[in-house]
């Protein structure tokens, strides 16, 4: 036995390797290695390696306890005198540290690098070939145990993830209830507003019209056959919006017999067509007197937007229209220009 290790023996005799596991060495096992092996005092907190770092050597305690903190929500170790550690380092060579090593109390080690470990297969040959199976056999039980903490943390991941999917989904799935018109379909108020606030944050807002329209003798409607009626030629009204609205038009009922839409247009044109159409096929759906009632006519007023304006602006402009077309009987369209308001 060399001088430095002279005295890490403990004088208790040590349980065996199968009573305290794979990583306690026998008796003859730390014999054998303190042989060959330096001793190394530690103080409480040293750390002996840190996770990732490159080694080439193993530890076994003598005296004291060492932690092993593998991290990643990984349940740490704590070994004590006559287990061993870092083997890999030493099998290996440049291994890659799983966990970080730091001195739980003072204590005193045994360590064995590369060109330390390879003579103790001349001394002792049988002893060392049963130490290396234990080892092997040590490390793939790790490994297998790994593996399977890895699985049920990757299964409750994986549920967390689904609950969190589903959660977002219905948030999803609320968002979008308060921008939707439950009678329609179509955008409500919310949803409009914010759907113009999206265009102008994207500087979107160019090149778009506005309609209003809103149905002629609404209340007669209600008054004569009920709510229910009432509800059916809402959603009719809805559905002629939606025919005559193109891929970056946009919809909505802003409340009770009010609707409104934001159209791609270039020029009144444009926008005077589509406000056309919806009319005149209102008044042809009308004209089918159907009983009750399936549909109203239509009145609409109809502006360009101005990128730097606001709804208030835009609003008060096609209203103005809009009352000019239900004052004429209702049944059309009626215009207002930006500049002429001013």
């Amino acid at each position: 036995m060399s001088a430095d290790v002279e005295g890490l023996l403990p004088a208790r005799s040590p349980q065996s390797a199968t009573e305290a596991g794979a990583a306690v060495l026998t008796a003859e096992e730390f014999a054998l290695f303190a042989q060959v092996g330096r001793a190394r005092a530690v103080e409480p907190g040293e750390r002996l390696f840190r996770r990732g770092d490159l080694g080439t050597t193993m530890y076994v305690i003598s005296q004291g306890e060492v932690d092993l903190d593998f991290g990643e929500d990984l349940a740490a170790k704590r070994l004590g005198p006559h287990e061993f550690f870092g083997e890999l380092g030493l099998l290996i060579g440049d291994h890659a540290r799983s966990a970080d090593a730091i001195a739980a109390s003072h204590g005193l080690l045994v360590e064995l690098r590369k060109d330390e470990f390879e003579p103790l297969a001349a001394r002792d040959p049988v002893l060392l070939a049963h130490f290396l199976q234990r080892a092997i056999q040590r490390v793939v039980l790790n490994e297998q145990t790994l593996i399977g903490r890895l699985r049920r943390r990757n299964v409750e991941l994986q549920s967390a993830l689904d609950s969190l999917r589903a959660t977002s989904h219905r948030l999803t799935q609320t968002e979008q209830l308060t921008r939707t018109d439950e009678l329609t379909g179509l955008a409500n108020r919310r949803g409009f507003q914010l759907h113009l606030a999206e265009r102008r944050r994207n500087g979107a807002l160019a090149h778009r019209g506005l309609l209003l329209i809103d149905c002629d003798r609404f209340k007669d409607i209600n008054d004569a056959h009920g709510h229910l009626v009432g509800d059916r030629v809402l959603q009719g009204v809805a559905n002629i919006l939606r025919s005559a609205a193109g891929p970056d038009d946009f919809p909505a009922r802003i409340g009770g017999d009010e609707f409104c839409m934001l159209v791609n247009a270039n020029a009144p044109a444009d926008l005077l067509r589509i406000a056309n159409f919806i009319v005149g096929t209102a008044h042809a759906l009308d004209e089918l007197k159907a009983a009750p009632p399936q549909i109203a006519t239509l009145s609409i007023g109809a502006t360009l937007v101005t990128p730097r304006g606001h709804w208030d602006d835009w609003y008060g402009l096609a209203d103005s229209a809009l009352y000019r077309a239900k004052r004429a009987g209702g049944n059309r369209v009626e215009w207002q220009d930006a500049a002429a308001s001013v």
